[in-house]
């Protein structure tokens, strides 16, 4: 059974089946992206947010602290090959508040066997939707000191 590793600045690093992410309240999201080698793909996606897997995790923030949570930052990799970023300020209900998704079912096919699907439902291009995904890191990048400049 396909799972994903969920880790970083998370208390509750954890790796999960797509079974697993079933634990959390289900959303849908009917979807119109472009996709560069098959053209405009309509779909029905049905999973959890992103969001709420990572606030389950215990992400090391201080929640009351709106420009602390800004700089956190989540990079999804797939067993497609392909790779994706998002910042936390995307999901978060004080920001955007995007519904993204780890899909656990396509178009009513249930994902346990291939993974789960990470949905951007309001991008207009497929890009950053992930087959498979395999890791979902969290955590903030250090910025270099500028000398000299």
């Amino acid at each position: 059974m396909a799972s994903l590793l969920l880790h970083g600045d998370l208390d509750h690093p954890a790796r999960l089946t797509v079974a697993d992410l079933r634990r959390w309240p289900r959303h849908r999201a009917e979807v119109v992206f472009d996709c560069a080698t098959n053209g405009p793909q309509h779909h029905v996606f049905e999973g959890v947010l992103l969001r709420d897997v990572i606030s389950g995790a215990g992400p090391v923030f201080d929640v009351r602290r709106r420009k602390d949570r800004g700089r956190y930052l989540l990079a999804v990799s797939g067993g497609d090959g392909h790779h994706t970023v998002l910042s936390w300020a995307e999901l978060d209900d004080d920001f955007c508040g995007s519904p993204v998704l780890l899909a656990t079912r396509l178009d009513g096919e249930e994902l346990d066997g291939t993974g789960s699907q990470l949905v951007v439902p309001s991008d207009r291009c497929g890009a950053r939707y992930v087959s498979a995904v395999t890791h979902v890191w969290f955590g903030t990048l250090d910025v270099p000191a500028l000398t000299g400049v």
